[in-house]
């Protein structure tokens, strides 16, 4: 069979790739590669990936393109689930032949329920890393004999046997090969990266216990596995000679640092080729192994610092104190490191304290950009069944009508509406600092592509806190 890998058309400006940490409408137009969906479309013949937020595409696009096509694979997610369940029942109204799966971590976790909320719109469910399970799906092999997969028999659900996680991530494709081939990367746009910018995984997985983190929770597994650095070196060298546009390359892996002779490994088989690079980092990463990286051409890291407060920092098993977080800040500033830094607004034991705590806390640490998200409890994670136990989640819906992310939390001490509210008040005292104006108006006087950058945000930014305002009005 010839599959179609497709990211299915939601909201506009809807980030909902692999590397969103939350999938919503954002503040400022980001897009994630949807790396997921890439990796067994290298493994297929006559396959393709689409992604129809970023490419622009409507549903009647997609419907067109889908004709073409044997197999629909869809990567869904919990606030976007019943959406992409409606998708698939309009493109089977113009090809009933045509199977369709949905993958992700929300249907890795409730299969049974998601094919059954589908009434026949879903055929298969894949269950975990779906890359070799589509593969032998597309070969013609008999449902029953794919491990990793869920369906419907006769009304009765069909579980086969759970995947092993994929160990030898050196057998799989290039990803960057499928993004040239299939996506506009041009439009892949993350604001605090240099655009246009390429992303890749050095590993799958994540050690750390942090009770809120959906991947590690449900898809990618708590134990990491590696990519050969030399394998590595390889694709980074492929597109470096293949894709000359590219001005950042993302290693967008959970976490990058986490094993640091791993990173020290990349590090140095890359250093030759001069590029510019960003990882995703935890803040208990040591001076001696950031200044290899920064040397080896590292500009900029993504930090889940989530709140300045040392209980909610216990309470979600973060396994980092906040002193290792500003000896990490400071070490990052020392070498000249910029950091994007990710909070979380309504963790447990939050209240209007730890709200100014943390607050003035991102203050303090003075970092290049942040951004300031909704405590969302996604089923299969820690958080969610500590929510459910405790009574605390408020409504079903992650997302308001326009994509953009609700409060579903809602503690006795601290309410939804002031947990939603914190987020804007967040970005205003940190944005409108005068030392912060100040440092942006030098850079736009410099840098006339950065004076078009910021304001084009500025603008953007301002209008999405129109639209949430709005749509949290009574």
């Amino acid at each position: 069979m010839k599959p179609l890998f497709l990211n299915p058309p939601t909201f506009e400006d809807f980030d909902g790739g692999a590397g969103a940490r939350y999938q919503a409408s954002r503040e400022v137009t980001s897009f994630w590669y949807p790396t997921w969906l890439c990796y067994p479309a290298g493994m297929i013949e006559g396959s393709r990936v689409v992604d129809a937020p970023v490419q622009k595409f409507t549903l009647e696009d997609c419907l067109t393109i889908a004709k073409d096509f044997d197999m629909v694979v869809m990567y869904t997610s919990t606030p976007t689930l019943l959406i992409d369940i409606e998708t698939a029942r309009r493109i089977k109204e113009v090809k009933p032949s045509v199977v369709t799966v949905l993958t992700g971590p929300h249907v890795t976790i409730l299969p049974e329920e998601s094919l059954r909320a589908a009434k026949g719109a879903i055929d298969i469910v894949c269950r975990g890393e779906f890359d070799y399970t589509t593969k032998e799906l597309c070969e013609g092999r008999e449902w029953a004999k794919v491990d990793g997969i869920s369906f419907l028999r006769d009304g009765a659900v069909v579980h086969t046997a759970d995947r092993p996680p994929i160990e030898d991530l050196d057998a799989l494709p290039f990803v960057a090969q499928i993004y040239k081939r299939d996506l506009p990367i041009s439009e892949y746009v993350i604001p605090h990266f240099k655009n246009p910018y390429v992303s890749i995984y050095t590993s799958r997985g994540c050690p750390a216990r942090c009770i809120y983190c959906l991947w590690p929770q449900t898809f990618s597994g708590q134990r990491m596995r590696t990519r050969s650095p030399q394998n590595v070196y390889e694709e980074v060298k492929w597109i470096v000679e293949n894709i000359p546009e590219m001005r950042e390359l993302s290693f967008d892996d959970d976490t990058f640092s986490a094993d640091k002779k791993h990173a020290r490994a990349v590090s140095e088989l890359i250093k030759p080729l001069g590029i510019s690079w960003v990882i995703n980092a935890r803040a208990n990463c040591d001076f001696e192994t950031l200044k290899i990286m920064r040397e080896a051409g590292l500009r900029h890291v993504v930090v889940g610092y989530e709140s300045g407060n040392e209980q909610i920092l216990k309470n979600i098993k973060k396994g980092v104190t906040k002193a290792q977080a500003i000896q990490f800040t400071r070490d990052c500033q020392k070498l000249g490191i910029s950091i994007h830094g990710a909070f979380i607004m309504g963790l447990p034991g939050e209240t209007r304290e730890t709200i100014r705590e943390t607050i003035e806390y991102a203050k303090m640490l003075d970092l290049d950009s942040i951004q300031a998200s909704l405590a969302s409890p996604y089923p299969g994670t820690e958080f969610y069944n500590m929510c459910k136990e405790q009574g605390w989640i408020s409504s079903d819906s992650f997302l308001d009508e326009g994509g953009h992310q609700k409060c579903v939390i809602n503690y006795p001490h601290l309410s939804n509406a002031e947990i939603f509210n914190s987020v804007e008040e967040f970005y205003n005292k940190f944005y409108f600092r005068p030392n912060y104006i100040v440092r942006s108006i030098g850079r736009m006087i410099v840098n006339s592509d950065e004076r078009k950058k910021m304001l084009k945000e500025g603008r953007q930014y301002l209008a999405y806190m129109r639209k949430r305002k709005a749509s949290a009005a009574p």
